[in-house]
């Protein structure tokens, strides 16, 4: 039996996508948040070392700041202003001043010379304990990296966050995009001079949760990418063209570059046939094999049509890679280009419709027709793993909960009280089933990177 299509409503996705930000947030909160069933959390961070670390995401349901995946977070929406921001309308403001949370922490995280904050809280203190981040009373360690102790990947994912962000700033607000990118080209002098995984530096708190598997190099590259297209200076995309690994080009996340690379590269490429060979083959073999009829496919299907691939937490592959096939699709179009695939022939259009029924998909397009975001459509994930969403908020139950107390709220059979509006969810497995349950972690947590990419690819979608 065939199901009917969902109509999409790119526009309140867009919306919501964003607020969902406000849920993350630690630190002190503005009068401005909207998310209200939050509060402050998290007030005294960094003062185990003497600095001000308060402030930045929570990743994902936990209460741990991971700086890795937090700056990759804030290149990604970065990057989704400096391509669609003019299609946000009124939701610009609120996608910029979701940058600037991540920023301003971020330089508060660099403020010291040759040293740079990695991750603030014991996760192993913080994930035996099912608490509200506003009862937080787990150790707030902070972690850090040094001349003696490097840690190239999440310094220079920080400076990558540091450079897209200036551009997105550029217009709205030009002394705070300079005081960007000058950080950000500290940050990362001393990510490549200092060379060096976190994983030895810093290995026993950020592994095995975000361990680096692909090496600091494609960080390195990501990061004089995003350093070139803020600066157009030379040194930096020489610098691009020298270190580029083969690596995975097919892969895109917090973790591996490669095919992100590729495709931001090749927007320089394209107008410089010298350098075209060195990034355009790479991006088009990565689209190639996204297609469905692909007869080199690095991704595979569920019979209802979402991008899976095996290990979980699979929102991240469908949603980052549909990022690439737009943002690749503008670039195409502009320089009047087409791909000879392996039986077929890929063109923008082909590419912009493949990543719509992905967001189609997570919208409600899909065999269960469920939302896998919060809060959008009439059917969506109520048991998400999430500590702050799943108990009670404090202008409801004022008391402290306690390390363990928050177990009876986590077993409980109801939906979560607090909606966190706009998360997305780690969503279906690969026969397009779903369980909404908090103890199933893969499906129902929500994280930062699933929903930056989606932040650019709704603000597409709402204008084309």
């Amino acid at each position: 039996m065939e199901r009917a299509a969902a109509e999409s409503d790119y526009a309140e996705a867009l919306t919501k996508s964003i607020l969902f930000y406000e849920g993350q947030r630690s630190g002190k909160l503005p009068s401005s948040q909207r998310m209200t069933w939050r509060k402050d959390s998290a007030l005294t961070d960094g003062s185990d070392i003497g600095m001000d670390l308060v402030g930045g995401y929570y990743d994902a349901g936990d209460n741990v700041k991971f700086h890795l995946p937090m700056a990759f977070t804030v290149t990604i929406l970065s990057w989704s202003v400096i391509e669609f921001g003019q299609f946000m309308d009124s939701d610009l403001q609120h996608a910029l001043e979701a940058i600037r949370w991540g920023t301003d922490y971020f330089l508060k995280a660099t403020s010291k010379a040759d040293v740079v904050v990695a991750q603030v809280g014991d996760p192993y203190g913080d994930h035996d304990c099912w608490e509200r981040p506003e009862d937080m009373d787990t150790p707030r360690t902070s972690y850090f990296v040094d001349k003696e102790h490097p840690g190239s990947e999440v310094s220079a994912e920080i400076a990558a966050s540091l450079a897209a962000s200036s551009i997105a700033f550029s217009n709205s607000d030009s002394d705070y995009s300079a005081l960007l990118l000058s950080r950000a080209v500290q940050v990362f002098q001393f990510a490549d001079t200092h060379r060096g995984s976190y994983n030895d530096s810093i290995g026993n708190a950020t592994c095995p949760f975000y361990c680096d598997f692909n090496g600091y190099m494609d960080e390195l590259v990501w990061a004089a990418s995003w350093l070139y297209k803020a600066t157009k200076e030379a040194n930096y995309w020489n610098y691009v063209k020298e270190n580029m690994q083969g690596g995975n080009i097919k892969e895109f996340g917090w973790d591996a570059k490669h095919a992100g690379i590729n495709v931001l590269a090749s927007q320089w490429a394209m107008t410089d046939p010298s350098d075209s060979n060195l990034f355009i083959p790479n991006a088009d073999q990565f689209v190639c094999s996204i297609f469905p009829q692909s007869p080199t496919k690095s991704v595979s299907y569920t019979p209802g049509g979402l991008m899976f691939k095996p290990g979980g937490f699979n929102m991240q592959t469908t949603m980052s890679i549909s990022f690439l096939l737009v943002v690749y699709a503008q670039y195409m179009k502009a320089a009047s280009k087409t791909i000879q695939c392996e039986g077929f022939v890929a063109d923008p259009s082909g590419l912009v419709s493949l990543a719509r029924t992905q967001v189609d998909y997570v919208l409600g397009n899909n065999p269960l027709s469920m939302s896998y975001m919060v809060g959008y459509g009439e059917k969506f994930p109520q048991k998400i793993h999430h500590r702050g969403s799943t108990m009670p908020s404090i202008e409801e139950v004022p008391e402290h909960i306690g390390c363990r107390d928050g177990d009876a709220y986590f077993n409980k059979e109801g939906p979560n009280p607090n909606v966190l509006i706009g998360a997305l969810v780690g969503g279906p497995v690969k026969d397009d089933s779903f369980k909404d349950s908090r103890s199933d972690i893969a499906e129902s947590e929500p994280t930062t990177y699933y929903n930056a990419p989606f932040v650019g690819l709704s603000a597409y979608f709402k204008a084309n």
